[in-house]
């Protein structure tokens, strides 16, 4: 019921405007509180990308006021439930274009670690979570203004439409069980002594019986097609170990640009590999290089433009499919449909943290994997190279963590059982509907008025 006070915040405006202003407000504290371990990398433009995205959610507050304020009736307090979501999901939608930031902090993400609220995520992704959220927020609002036992009735309704997915709903189909590895070096900043932590914790595995060794990113540090002599040892270790590794390459290509990849090592040498195609703003590459490259001078924004690679692909390990996917990338809801599509198994996500070691970054970006594993019925595991390192069966319940002051090796039985998801199937259908209800509610209002 966190947006609860904001609601009353925004009822309490003196006209529909100044309640939009006040929602812009308190989102772009929001925005700032929840991110504030980005300064380091961007700066003041913090401030700036807060305030631009903090009026995304003016319409919201403009809605909220029109319905909630004054002397409020039952039906103006049920569109309120009906509008104020689609109103908060389409400023999520754009908030989450990857030029902005991406889709970071969104309200459903905040179910991360409650599987049966989350559960709604396989019929509608993250949005419907974010949708029912602000839908039980409203609903406990109205019966507050309506004072009305029945009243009360609505937000408990809403509230337990998660749960009852959760128990009646499909489960996944039983399937194999993959035994998979983390490894957590920590933050060690020259590639070469973190390349070497890492094989020296995968030694430790040796006899475990293990199927899949994951690396957090940037696990290596050099160009593996230029270094014939590092994918060697890293083969003799896949051999040693009896697992196939899934480490990731920070390095200049032999063409010159430098790119972020995903490689399997099989017993023969490299089984495959995926290229970054989503870039963090700032972070990896500078948007509008020729009008914001003075911010590379005063903050730790990328001195050099990242390349992408060509999309999409799954690895095929020796007992499962794997669905790649580094850093940035965790938060997108759209990337794990594509690789499911493809025939993925198993989520794999690598990320490196470091810069933000200790800050709620960290474990904000772990938290993705349980809502995509949600959304597309499959399993999912986060290796994090200076943490969290964690695992999520297709359900959304954590099998194993990894805090982020911890150094080693989580080894987790994760179950390959899957089903496929309406999410999977029909994709953004709650971004559709919350724009169509928008838009008529809109409508509506003009006529009247």
């Amino acid at each position: 019921m966190g947006l609860v006070p904001l609601l009353f915040v925004i009822r309490a405006a003196s006209t529909a405007a100044q309640g939009g202003i006040r929602a812009w407000i308190g989102m772009a504290g929001f925005v700032l509180v929840t991110q504030y371990w980005l300064w380091p990398s961007s700066g003041p433009l913090l401030v700036g990308l807060a305030v631009v995205l903090g009026a995304l959610w003016f319409p919201w507050g403009w809605a909220a006021h029109r319905l909630l304020s004054g002397h409020i009736t039952t039906p103006r307090a049920l569109t309120a439930v009906v509008v104020l979501p689609s109103a908060w999901v389409i400023a999520e939608t754009v908030r989450s274009w990857h030029r902005l930031g991406g889709p970071w902090g969104l309200l459903g993400a905040s179910q991360w670690n409650q599987p049966m609220t989350l559960a709604t995520a396989s019929l509608g992704g993250v949005w419907l979570v974010s949708f029912l959220t602000v839908a039980v927020n409203t609903a406990v609002v109205g019966a507050i203004l309506l004072r009305s036992w029945r009243a009360a009735a609505l937000p408990a309704v809403l509230a337990v439409l998660g749960p009852a997915w959760f128990w009646c709903g499909p489960v996944p189909a039983p399937g194999a069980t993959v035994r998979v590895a983390l490894v957590q070096p920590g933050d060690i900043a020259e590639s070469a002594p973190r390349q070497a932590a890492s094989e020296a914790l995968t030694e430790t595995l040796v006899g475990r019986r293990i199927d899949l060794v994951v690396w957090g990113e940037s696990s290596v540090g050099v160009d593996l097609s230029s270094h014939p002599d590092t994918v060697e040892r890293l083969v003799e270790l896949r051999r040693r170990v009896g697992a196939d590794l899934l480490v990731n390459v920070d390095a200049r290509a032999p063409e010159g640009g430098i790119y972020k990849s995903s490689v399997l090592i099989g017993p023969d040498g490299v089984r495959g590999a995926y290229a970054k195609t989503r870039l963090v703003p700032f972070g990896e590459y500078v948007p509008l290089r020729p009008l914001l490259d003075w911010a590379t001078r005063h903050t730790k924004a990328a001195g050099e433009d990242r390349r992408r690679g060509d999309g999409p692909v799954v690895l095929q390990a020796d007992s499962v499919a794997i669905g790649p996917m580094i850093s940035f990338e965790t938060t997108f809801s759209d990337l794990p449909r594509r690789v499911v599509r493809l025939g993925a198994q198993l989520l794999a996500y690598q990320s490196s943290t470091s810069s933000y070691q200790g800050s709620w970054a960290q474990p904000q970006l772990a938290s993705m994997a349980a809502v995509h594993a949600v959304e597309v019925g499959r399993p999912a595991v986060h290796a994090g190279l200076s943490g969290v390192s964690t695992a999520f069966d297709a359900r959304g319940r954590s099998l194993g963590r990894l805090p982020a002051h911890d150094r080693g090796v989580l080894v987790l039985d994760v179950p390959l059982g899957s089903r496929t998801t309406l999410y999977d199937e029909l994709g953004d259908w709650p971004i559709v509907l919350a724009a169509l209800v928008f838009t008529a509610w809109c409508a509506r209002s003009a006529r009247r008025s």
